[in-house]
């Protein structure tokens, strides 16, 4: 099973991390990426830029809404993301707690919805 592995972080904590040790966990998050591909468990993973870089979109009624930011204010943002595949939720678990952004962040794993189009369902 796919899960996505959602990692929140409070940008508060990036001022007061010493410089080294924002470096630390850049390498060891990466160095777990590979732990990860090398035992067939990791899909794809990626820091993502500071929310001030985000647009959030909308389309109701035909129109078309952008907005800076992110759609939900919140204390943590969503700082990256990790694609992992697991036997079940409880290996997943596993998986991101034995990682290092367990330390320093928020992890929210969910899994994939597969979802079939209508046509294939008859």
């Amino acid at each position: 099973m796919k899960y996505a592995c959602l990692v929140y972080r409070d940008p508060a904590d990036y001022a007061d991390e010493p410089p080294e040790e924002g470096v630390k966990l850049i390498d060891d998050a990466i160095d777990y990426d590979e732990e990860l591909r090398r035992a067939g468990h990791f899909i794809m993973g990626q820091a993502l830029q500071p929310v001030e870089t985000a647009v959030t979109i909308r389309v109701r009624n035909g129109v078309m809404a952008a907005t800076d930011g992110p759609f939900a204010e919140t204390k943590e943002q969503l700082a990256g993301f990790i694609l992992i595949e697991a036997r079940d939720l409880n290996e997943a678990i596993r998986l991101m707690e034995a990682g290092p952004m367990a330390r320093a962040a928020t992890i929210e794993i969910r899994p994939f919805l597969d979802l079939q189009h209508s046509r294939e369902t008859r």
